[in-house]
């Protein structure tokens, strides 16, 4: 690494034509450059420049190395910019890692923003099971509910309403909606799970008695596949909890109608997460805003204030 200092400050003398002036530029004493440069003389075992109290000029063997040191400094000068420009304009390639319910959201959350910069690229990695973000390089994860324990830095981005749902097929087949939840006991139950446990247990509230009910069912269906349940529960098999963002389209399309809304059945909370806590590059800085932008205007989601 000395090596390259001395280059670099020798690249600086020829170029300024003069020590001192080179000392001025790096904010070094006229003697330090010097010694740096006959540093470099010495290793070399050939003589760099030709000295007199009025100028320098190049020998033969410095000409030649003058040029090498020149091409490193550039190298170095566009590397720096570049690492200038990841922090001021989205660029590369963006590894966001998602769970697969997210697929109806990417294209609408994503693509205008993607389309607008067209030196970036974007490997969208869904897997409902939480990867390890620095193992698979990802830059930005985007993950839902309550996160465990880990180094990794979260961003809240917003909370979704959980909402009870069936289709007007299953509906018409029961014969009558639910008033209550103890009516959903004996009711097949479709489930988000990705444990062994299939034991399901829920403490509700009433919005405005603050009456509490606890739930317990064994489900019909469980699945780590969010759309899945959503999927079964849309084809009358069955009632399913799901996230308020998720079922916004199929609630007012008429394919699924909610239960029991005068209930609260809880929130699901929205991260965005980094392995790091240092300056993000600009890709995902303005990606957690993208998303956390995309989410406030979605039915059933309380916004977060984006932090600076």
């Amino acid at each position: 690494m000395e090596d390259f200092k001395r280059m670099a400050i020798f690249a600086t003398v020829v170029e300024r034509s003069s020590m001192s002036a080179a000392a001025r530029q790096l904010d070094m004493s006229p003697s330090a450059v010097s010694q740096h440069i006959r540093q470099l003389e010495q290793d070399a075992g050939v003589t760099l420049l030709h000295r007199s109290t009025r100028q320098l000029t190049l020998t033969d063997a410095g000409q030649r190395f003058y040029a090498q040191c020149a091409a490193m400094c550039e190298a170095a000068s566009r590397a720096r910019a570049e690492l200038a420009a990841e922090l001021q304009l989205p660029s590369g390639e963006l590894r966001l890692a998602t769970p697969a319910g997210f697929t109806q959201h990417a294209a609408p959350a994503l693509g205008q923003w993607l389309a607008a910069h067209p030196s970036l690229r974007l490997r969208l990695l869904m897997d409902d099971t939480p990867i390890d973000l620095i193992q698979a390089r990802v830059d930005l994860a985007l993950r839902f509910g309550n996160l465990q324990d880990s180094s990794w830095v979260a961003r809240h981005l917003g909370r979704s309403a959980t909402v009870l749902c069936a289709s007007p097929q299953w509906l018409q087949a029961h014969g009558s909606t639910p008033q209550h939840p103890a009516e959903l006991a004996q009711i097949p139950w479709l489930e988000l799970s990705r444990n062994e446990e299939v034991q399901t247990d829920f403490l509700w509230h009433h919005h405005s008695t603050g009456q509490e009910y606890r739930l317990q069912l064994l489900p019909r269906m469980v699945s780590n596949h969010r759309s899945a349940v959503q999927q079964f529960c849309e084809a009358g098999l069955g009632i399913a909890l799901l996230s308020a963002h998720d079922v916004a389209a199929s609630l007012k399309s008429g394919m699924l109608v909610r239960l029991l809304p005068e209930w609260d059945m809880g929130m699901l909370d929205i991260w965005a997460v980094t392995a790091s806590r240092d300056t993000l590059p600009a890709k995902v800085r303005e990606a957690i805003n993208v998303l956390r932008q995309y989410f406030a205007q979605l039915d059933g989601v309380q916004s977060t204030v984006a932090l600076t």
